[in-house]
């Protein structure tokens, strides 16, 4: 408002000078043109700043190094066209640093920085996030603490922020944003950070992993690709509440899918908030009979459409409403199709408090009830309720324990940059199957990094309660890459209790860490 008031002044301010000058002064001669050359602007330069630190893993004390830097990215020319800002962990005492893997992790989005996945629960200091149901714990002051459970134990960590996001930034001229937000342009900024990345910091004979969270995996696919056409392979890709193949939680008119693949997480929802009667005394249990039905009885009733019968339509609607807690009435009503806003909004039974969509446990009130869905403002409920720890809490960790200042805003997530992107992108061998890229499915390249790169392991990590990238989901996404059988040997799935950030369950966060750790100590050993 201040500086709105100062331009007000000074454009009233100008006519009334000009006209006094008219008078008092004679025209000036026209000045000669300066023949000395403007000096050209200055290269930006890569930056680190690093800073030593200890915390303690299974009882010892081990030593590492925080780096938090910038590197720069450039065009065929050598022109600069972005800066990418990371912050990596290395364990100290280490005489060759080629020894240790390397685990380059990052969130998605699009639109994300990596600050979530480094500071939830994969670095050496963590948030104490808010539990579900308590609406004060969402509330300021935070605590942060030392994390034992860190992946530090076995691999070294880079995490990445994706141009647009953290402290990364488009270098103009010769950078724009169309060449970097988008699916293959995105994978291109990773593939050259990661070959600068391991070129300056002698991590040639490292083994090497990805670590993608939700959009995360999906850049994981498309990236694994990419690094092992530049000759740079891979010994394990992570996938942290993956979404490979978005028709499967779209849904879309015409399209029985997503009713199909989401009726799991629906049930293990259901079963989370004590909405089944009677209740199951196992989640597994329910969760794989509810995949049954969904593949099975639920999936031929869809697959009829009009022509399915009166009798079957009430037992079809009978048995999901055991399932997940909604009436049969509202299942008939909806013709067997109840998507996600409607079961997040009715399975309470409450007219103003809907379940959260990347953690089901997680509840918020509603501030238009009656509303068909909610509106554009409402914020979900695990958003709201971790949001403000994770901003106020990685800013201060920034400033007082890396020493790392910028005059720039750290950009948490970036809606500019998820709007902005480009989502065509041309799978492998899609030229033999006929004309393709009207959907996203990134499937196909996961599959080709790990037959071209027959060394490489895959480990998949989904929460029961995520209902933004629901399990099922994944797994069907697997199971029609076309992968050799001999392939299946090298995947690894892991279930949790919790929804989309893993590690928002303080219960779970140690035996994820456990996994995720001993699936890089196997696959770093070959075995």
């Amino acid at each position: 408002m201040r500086a709105a008031l100062w331009c007000l002044v000074l454009t009233l301010s100008l006519p009334v000078l000009g006209l006094a000058q008219k008078k008092a002064v004679e025209p000036s001669p026209k000045p000669k043109e300066s023949t000395t050359k403007e000096a050209p602007a200055e290269k930006p330069q890569a930056r680190a700043v690093s800073s030593h630190h200890t915390v303690e893993i299974a009882g010892k004390n081990v030593s590492y190094t925080a780096t938090a830097g910038t590197l720069i990215l450039h065009n065929d020319k050598d022109e600069p066209t972005a800066k990418v800002f990371y912050i990596a962990y290395t364990k100290d005492g280490v005489s060759d640093p080629a020894s240790r893997p390397i685990t380059f992790a990052y969130n998605g989005g699009p639109g994300s920085s990596s600050s979530l996945v480094g500071f939830g629960g994969f670095g050496p200091r963590r948030i104490v996030w808010p539990k579900p149901g308590s609406p004060t714990a969402a509330a300021p002051p935070y605590k942060m603490e030392p994390n034992p459970d860190t992946l530090l134990a076995s691999t070294d960590l880079v995490f990445i922020d994706a141009v647009g996001t953290g402290y990364s930034r488009v270098i103009p001229p010769k950078g724009t944003d169309k060449m970097f937000y988008g699916v293959r342009q995105d994978s291109h900024a990773f593939t050259q950070f990661i070959e600068q990345y391991i070129s300056k910091y002698h991590r040639w004979g490292s083994t090497k992993f990805l670590l993608g969270e939700s959009y995360g995996t999906t850049r994981s696919a498309v990236l694994a690709q990419e690094l092992v056409q530049h000759g740079i392979y891979l010994n394990g890709v992570i996938l942290c509440s993956t979404v490979l193949n978005f028709p499967t939680i779209t849904f879309a008119p015409g399209d029985d899918l997503p009713f199909i693949l989401y009726l799991p997480s629906y049930a293990a929802t259901a079963w989370y908030h004590h909405m089944l009667k009677p209740e199951p005394a196992s989640l597994p249990d329910l969760v794989r009979k509810a995949e049954a039905f969904a593949e099975g009885p639920y999936a031929t009733a869809l697959f009829k459409g009009s022509t399915l019968s009166d009798a079957e339509r009430q037992s079809i609607a009978g048995q999901l409403a055991e399932l997940t807690g909604l009436p049969a009435s509202l299942w008939l009503k909806a013709n067997l199709r109840v998507s996600l806003p409607v079961f997040s909004r009715r399975l309470l039974g409450k007219a103003d408090e809907s379940t959260g969509r990347y953690d089901s446990r997680y509840t918020i009130d509603q501030l238009q009830p009656l509303l068909p869905v909610s509106g554009s403002g409402s914020e979900d409920a695990s958003d709201s309720a971790m949001a403000g720890a994770l901003t106020a809490s990685f800013n201060d960790y920034l400033e007082r324990r890396l020493n790392y200042h910028s005059e720039q805003h750290y950009i948490q997530l970036s809606y500019e940059v998820n709007r902005a992107w480009d989502w065509k992108y041309r799978p492998p061998a899609e030229d033999l199957l006929g004309q393709g890229g009207m959907f996203l499915n990134v499937a196909p390249a996961l599959a080709r990094a790990m037959t071209n790169d027959p060394g490489l392991e895959l480990m998949d990590n989904n929460g029961y309660f995520d209902m933004a990238t629901p399990f099922f989901a994944t797994e069907y996404s697997l199971r029609h890459t076309d992968l050799p059988k001999d392939a299946w040997n090298r995947i690894t799935t892991k279930y949790y209790d919790c929804g989309h950030m893993l590690y928002l369950n303080p219960k779970v966060l140690p035996e994820l860490d456990r996994n995720i750790n001993e699936f890089i100590t196997k696959a770093s050993s070959g075995h």
